[in-house]
C-alpha cells in the first residue's frame, strides 16, 4: 500500500481512527520511519524508530484505546502544504466518547507527515495529553 503523499497518509490515518475501515499507521510507515510525539506524556516513549518497533509498541496500545474509547469525529482540518511536496503541517481535532460513561470530549492535534517513496518516513505528532487523559481514564 503506497501513499501519494502527506494528505494521502493523513487521510488513510483519520478513515482508520473512525471506522478501522484502512490500514493503521504502522502499514505506511517506511522501514525506518520516525514517529514522534514531543510532548507524550510522562513514561510514553517521544520517539519510536522503525516500523517493527512502532507497531509492537503502538499497536497494543491503541487496541487498549479502541476498548475505552469510541472515536466519533476528526473536526476543523485544516492543512499547511509546505515548499516540499514530500511534507505537510495538518491541524485537526478529534472527538471521542468515552465508552463506560457516555462521556464526549475533543482533543488538539497538529502533525507534521512526511512521505517519501509512498512510505511514512516522519509523523510528528503534537497533542493535548490532559485533553486525550480525559477520555482514556
Amino acid at each position: 500500500m503506497l501513499l501519494t503523499g502527506p494528505l494521502d497518509a493523513f487521510e488513510r490515518f483519520r478513515d482508520h481512527l473512525l471506522t478501522g475501515a484502512s490500514a493503521g499507521l504502522e502499514h505506511f510507515l517506511a522501514d525506518d520511519g520516525v514517529v514522534e510525539t514531543p510532548f507524550a506524556p510522562p513514561g510514553a516513549p517521544r520517539r519510536i524508530e522503525g516500523r517493527a518497533a512502532f507497531a509492537a509498541s503502538m499497536v497494543p496500545q491503541r487496541e487498549a484505546v479502541r476498548a475505552l474509547v469510541t472515536f466519533t469525529d476528526v473536526r476543523d482540518v485544516v492543512v499547511h502544504e509546505t515548499a516540499d511536496p514530500r511534507v505537510a503541517v495538518v491541524e485537526y481535532e478529534v472527538e471521542g466518547v468515552r465508552v463506560a460513561d457516555g462521556l464526549r470530549a475533543a482533543a488538539p492535534f497538529a502533525v507534521v507527515v512526511r512521505v517519501d517513496d509512498g512510505r511514512i518516513t516522519l509523523w510528528r505528532e503534537y497533542q493535548d495529553p490532559a485533553a486525550m487523559a480525559l477520555l482514556i481514564t
